[in-house]
């Protein structure tokens, strides 16, 4: 009988122990998305932290004023993180390790962590719980799909989703000072371009006591793509598809440095080097010295995108040297090519904010990605605290005075205020769109930019006539919308044939081309056809193939094949 009651005590506590197991699994499940130990929801005084990685990141604190508002409205408060030193092996590690953040926005890598499920599909949620977030892409939602053989959603954000364009950048840009001097030319060639740089490099070679430096490029890092790469791609009338040149209507997709117009583009460049008329230091000075010598105001022109040097543009101002910054010009080989710098690329799509599969709190993450698609967030990142940064004037949002002076002006104002700068990479709706009462979402109309353009501006542009300088572009209209969107954008298969054959193909490109624009103009056709022989060699046309596929395939996707 004491043998019964003992087997009978033990499988009574075994029942107990797996429902006692139970009951926390359960309690730990409902709590994921509450306080570990009070269980209440997450709130202002009790918020829940959420890691964020963002591969754009810079180091700062969750705690600006824009910051506070959003954990006030939401109860979520955001640890981010970054790659220090712009390292690109972090997503890598991340998925060696299998420790994740619970917000991720990988760019280009995230093919990688949806291979390695490192993050989670969006469908569900985004059909449950995702309101704002389908008010906000409506028809353009396919356009986040990952792909025809995986068509699932894993992010949202980066990208505006209703954009105008009011501004250009990453074209060539020439000192306002040069063309004042020079009695307002037409630049719209290289031809022009390198005898106005000329002219007025002849007339002043120092500046401020310094060196005068015609065009400065930054191509010792990354940053070759945007100041060496793209512009060549610009100047031959190509849109920004990365890597490669694009037939919007057949899919057909080149590696760009295969077309005669970058021999082109590089030779001339490799002329303005031997001329003197480049910066020696284009292709060893560090982003640091870049930006000094850009604040100088003794460097003449550029090929860069605005971000890139915008605490340049800010530091010029903020000193007086109005002159000394710089306007957009539709510079392209000849006159038989077309600038795409207004070019619309529709929604991208593409890459985003992911939630990781480790993370405990998928629900939260979600719903505060949905939150920041709502207008009332919009607003909030886009123009601040009503009465910090904006009054409601006439029933109208007006920018405070010092606050877009400051949003002009001061490299800092975004990172110490908030204003702006939560934009990036969250979900938005883009500039061109417009709230429930009909006003824009940003605080930067065309009318707005035009009204923020310093002094020196404004008497450069009206001697032209125009208003904006987007006014001597081809318009976004005649350029029409692309139906690919930009293979800049695209996600390539981790470890897939394109990926290593494009990679090793910009390895290559990248020292080549630094050599053959830095070396003797005698040698410069002999060290380009090595280097197209060097690439047919690698068999860079299987990776054409797969690239025209892979664009036939998204034009599928989103529907714009026919």
């Amino acid at each position: 009988m004491k043998r019964k009651l003992s087997n009978w005590a033990i499988l009574l506590c075994l029942l107990f122990s797996v429902l006692i197991l139970a009951a926390c699994s359960d309690g730990e499940t409902s709590q994921n998305e509450t306080d570990s130990e009070t269980g209440e929801e997450p709130s202002a005084d009790n918020p829940l932290t959420l890691s964020f990685f963002s591969a754009d990141g810079t180091e700062k604190e969750f705690d600006d004023p824009i910051a506070k508002k959003i954990t006030e409205k939401t109860g979520i408060k955001l640890e981010l993180d970054y790659p220090v030193g712009g390292n690109d092996e972090a997503i890598p590690l991340m998925i060696a390790s299998g420790d994740y953040p619970d917000l991720i926005f990988a760019k280009g890598d995230i093919g990688k962590l949806i291979e390695a499920g490192g993050v989670i599909k969006l469908d569900d949620l985004i059909e449950e719980k995702g309101e704002n977030l389908k008010a906000m892409y409506g028809d353009q939602l396919d356009r986040l799909r990952n792909s025809n053989e995986d068509p699932s959603i894993y992010t949202v954000g980066t990208y505006g989703v209703q954009n105008a364009y009011w501004e250009t950048s990453g074209t060539f840009q020439i000192q306002l000072d040069v063309l004042r001097e020079l009695g307002y030319p037409e630049i719209n060639t290289l031809e022009d371009f390198e005898a106005a740089l000329t002219e007025y490099y002849e007339k002043y070679p120092e500046i401020d006591g310094q060196k005068t430096i015609p065009l400065s490029l930054l191509g010792s890092d990354w940053r070759w793509l945007i100041t060496v790469g793209n512009p060549a791609g610009f100047a031959a009338g190509l849109p920004d598809d990365g890597q490669w040149a694009v037939n919007d209507d057949t899919g057909e997709a080149t590696y760009k440095f295969l077309l005669p117009e970058f021999k082109e583009y590089f030779k001339w460049l490799n002329g303005m080097n031997a001329k003197g008329l480049l910066d020696p230091e284009s292709f060893t000075q560090t982003y640091d010295t870049y930006i000094s010598k850009l604040s100088s105001g003794r460097v003449l022109s550029v090929a860069d995108q605005n971000w890139n040097f915008a605490d340049a543009d800010k530091a010029l101002v903020a000193e007086g040297k109005d002159w000394k910054t710089y306007a957009p010009l539709p510079v392209t080989l000849g006159e038989e090519y077309k600038s795409q710098g207004l070019k619309d690329y529709g929604f991208a799509g593409g890459w985003g904010i992911a939630i990781s599969s480790t993370s405990e709190h998928q629900e939260k993450a979600f719903e505060f990605l949905d939150w920041m698609a709502s207008e009332e967030a919009q607003i909030l990142i886009n123009w601040g605290i009503e009465g910090e940064n904006y009054d409601i004037i006439d029933g109208k949002r007006v920018m405070h005075e010092d606050d877009r002076e400051r949003m002009n002006n001061d490299a800092d104002y975004g990172k110490e205020t908030g204003v702006g700068y939560y934009i990036h990479p969250f979900p938005r709706w883009g500039n061109g769109a417009v709230d429930s009462t009909g006003q824009s979402i940003t605080p930067n109309t065309e009318q707005d930019i035009i009204d923020n353009f310093n002094s020196a501006e404004k008497e450069v542009l009206a001697e032209y006539g125009i208003d904006n300088w987007v006014d001597w572009f081809p318009s976004t209209e005649e350029l029409g919308i692309s139906k690919h969107g930009s293979v800049s954008n695209y996600t390539i298969p981790a470890g897939s044939d394109i990926q290593i054959i494009q990679q090793k193909a910009d390895d290559l490109t990248e020292q080549r081309i630094t050599q053959a624009v830095l070396g003797d103009p005698a040698d410069f056709d002999q060290v380009w056809e090595d280097m197209i022989a060097e690439l047919e060699a690698m068999n860079i046309e299987k990776a054409n193939e797969e690239m025209s596929q892979m664009v036939k395939n998204t034009m599928e996707l989103w529907g714009t094949n026919e």
